[in-house]
């Protein structure tokens, strides 16, 4: 039997599986804790109002909600999202909004729209691993962007006027950031955009974790202080559910059409079903009543985190508690490699994620993500127990004298 010649497209080279997905797998197994997934606490799903939204979509629009639907997206949804930046700063209208399958579908059409083989693309130091997934296939170079706890550096993100010329975009989390969970200041937040101003490049700012805080709202965003140069993601995955894959992009006039275009291309529009589900259980303030309630748990859980690392890990151990989202960003003792320490630690029942692969240079191996939302306190306190106890064994061995 002769085979097809198939030949993926050099693209498809670019394409790597998720290191966190491959790791979920083990979490699996029966009995082990894991600390790697960032995957929101299913019970803050809220349920009831689900089923009884769908309840009402399906008695009272149910060819609608079954059909095909325009590629921008639901109109009532749209309005509400639009409605809801509004509130937070930044001025936005309806027709600036396209719904789609998930924020990490949004940073797939902007890869398509923005950037050439070739091209500059800047990201922060470290970075989200799905972004580096979605804009990988269309052959970036990427641009690392130096920072510090308070994020970015400026003269950075200015430096690759000189550095990186032709910059397509700058890709940045200001809020509680995944995989660090710093939190941009508001001084931080003014700088970075003048910076990005006069080096003339673009900024894709993207907030799925901004209504998670926990000691008190962040600053305005970005986009509310450069809306014409800026692009900005969210989501609904973290308030809601995220099996519902509902996100939206809030994009400028000159360059809606093309993203719009691309959304038609990849599966011409998100779900008409899941859209009106979420414009119904969003009526009426449900998302200011409910938000609240998951901002109280995981504020729990981030505070039980924190103690059990003061408790459990060795001198040299580095980490900042964050201010809202759902990480702790963890700096190993010198000689720690945290890819090569997560064989052992799941070994005694605990998994995280190795900080190697949100790095798009240069990563830093004594880093490592710990998630702390699916987790119970007294689980997140045996976990952390079990890395401080791994970890100590680790420098424990590197120390005995070479025979």
């Amino acid at each position: 039997m002769t085979l097809p010649p198939w030949r993926p497209a050099r693209r498809a080279e670019r394409m790597n599986p998720s290191v966190i997905r491959e790791i979920l797998k083990v979490t699996e197994r029966p009995g082990m804790l894991s600390m790697a997934g960032g995957l929101p606490s299913p019970l803050t799903f809220p349920v009831e109002a689900m089923r009884e939204a769908a309840a009402r979509v399906l008695r009272d629009h149910p060819q609608a909600a079954l059909q095909y639907a325009a590629s921008e997206g639901y109109a009532p949804l749209r309005e509400w999202v639009a409605t809801h930046l509004r509130g937070q700063g930044l001025e936005v209208g309806a027709d600036q909004v396209l719904i789609t399958t998930g924020s990490q579908q949004g940073l797939d059409l902007i890869a398509k729209v923005l950037v050439d083989a070739g091209a500059p693309v800047a990201v922060e130091t470290p970075t989200y691993l799905g972004a580096l997934q979605a804009f990988g296939p269309c052959e970036p170079t990427f641009a690392s962007v130096a920072g510090d706890a308070d994020g970015p550096l400026p003269e950075a993100l200015e430096a690759l006027r000189q550095e990186a010329p032709g910059c397509r975009l700058f890709y940045v989390l200001p809020n509680f950031q995944n995989p660090t969970g710093r939190l941009i200041p508001e001084a931080r937040r003014v700088e970075l955009v003048r910076a990005a101003q006069r080096a003339g490049i673009p900024l894709v700012e993207d907030n799925p974790y901004g209504d998670l805080w926990y000691d008190a709202p962040p600053p305005p965003s970005l986009s509310a202080r450069w809306p014409e140069g800026s692009l900005y993601l969210g989501s609904f995955s973290k308030v809601l559910a995220p099996g519902l894959r509902l996100g939206y992009l809030v994009a400028p006039g000159a360059l809606y059409p093309k993203l719009l275009q691309a959304k038609q291309a990849a599966d011409l529009h998100t779900s008409s079903f899941d859209q009106r589900l979420v414009a119904e259980v969003l009526r009426e303030g449900f998302l200011e009543r409910h938000t609240p309630t998951i901002r109280a748990r995981y504020r729990q859980q981030r505070d039980a985190m924190q103690a059990a690392l003061l408790r459990s890990l060795p001198p040299g151990s580095q980490w900042q508690c964050p201010q809202g989202g759902m990480f702790f960003w963890l700096r190993l003792p010198a000689g720690c490699d945290a890819g090569e320490l997560l064989e052992a630690a799941v070994a005694q029942g605990i998994a995280y994620v190795p900080g190697a692969a949100f790095y798009a240079h240069a990563a830093d191996r004594r880093t490592l993500r710990l998630s702390f939302v699916t987790l119970t306190t007294q689980e997140i306190d045996d976990g952390v127990a079990v890395l401080g106890r791994v970890l100590r064994e680790h420098l424990d061995a590197l120390e005995e004298p070479t025979p």
